[in-house]
């Protein structure tokens, strides 16, 4: 079992795309590492040797801030803004969406399950 970074990558996997399972990295920069340490396309995780592993520890370590340190910095940037009373940190309080979105027909997967209102309930008309 390969473990980088602190996550296990999956056995059957090629390398390129096993790498992408460390949280900050994506298919651009697990295709980089394996250009710049010379690992073919169609190797699998379970092929690797000990060094190859060793290699891509120490390439991600220096180039790259990944899992625990990239989920840091994320939430201190958040915090910041909010700390700051700025428009994009009182968005982020009210979780809301922060970037332009409308939110008044969309916006569900941000602002949670849609809450019934009580009293709004339409009566019908009288002759």
């Amino acid at each position: 079992m390969a473990r980088i970074a602190g996550v296990n990558i999956p056995q059957n996997k090629l390398v390129r795309i096993g790498l992408t399972y460390i949280y900050g990295i994506g298919e651009k920069n697990s295709n980089d590492i394996c250009k710049s340490l010379e690992i073919p396309n169609n190797k699998r995780v379970n092929e690797l040797t000990d060094e190859e592993i060793l290699k891509i520890r120490e390439f991600i370590d220096q180039k790259f801030t990944v899992e625990g340190d990239l989920r840091r910095d994320t939430s201190l940037n958040i915090k910041r803004l909010i700390d700051l009373a700025s428009y994009r940190g009182s968005r982020h309080r009210k979780k809301l969406p922060v970037r332009g979105q409308r939110t008044r027909c969309n916006a569900r997967t941000r602002k949670g399950k849609a809450i019934a209102i009580a009293g709004k309930k339409l009566t019908p008309l009288k002759k």
